[in-house]
């Protein structure tokens, strides 16, 4: 699998930190026949959690998310970057940015334990499309 590096757009909501609340959004999604490319959730204020979801169907998981009344901000941009898990896969990337003054917002990652990694990059609003350029994509 060669490194792929492309543009994600993604949706994402807050929601009470409650246990099974994800498990529950999950569920939904898997019921609606939405398949994810990437979730990933954090602490936000009050007790809350925000909830990032990827879809190669980023309008039909708007739809499925506000089908369970859920207030979905997006879509928002960040990278999505797939490859072979190979030592330092990632840091090519990270130089680049820097060089050019693009500073990494947020990312978040794992290898499949079979060789192969998914990545997640945020960057600021305003610095998207010449990281688009910097990263190829």
């Amino acid at each position: 699998m060669a490194l792929s590096v492309r543009r994600a757009r993604y949706y994402h909501t807050t929601v009470d930190s409650v246990p099974g609340k994800g498990a529950e959004i999950l569920g939904k999604l898997r019921s609606s026949g939405l398949s994810l490319l990437a979730f990933t959730s954090f602490p936000a204020a009050g007790n809350r959690v925000q909830m990032d979801f990827f879809s190669d169907h980023p309008d039909k998981l708007k739809s499925a998310l506000e089908e369970e009344g859920l207030e979905v901000v997006g879509p928002r941009k960040a990278f999505l970057i797939q490859g072979e898990d190979t030592v330092g896969a990632l840091v090519e990337h990270h130089v680049h940015l820097a060089a050019a003054g693009i500073s990494v917002h947020a990312a978040n990652g794992v290898a499949d334990g079979r060789g192969h990694f998914g990545y997640v990059l945020w960057v600021a609003p305003g610095d998207f499309e010449r990281a688009a350029d910097i990263l190829g994509c």
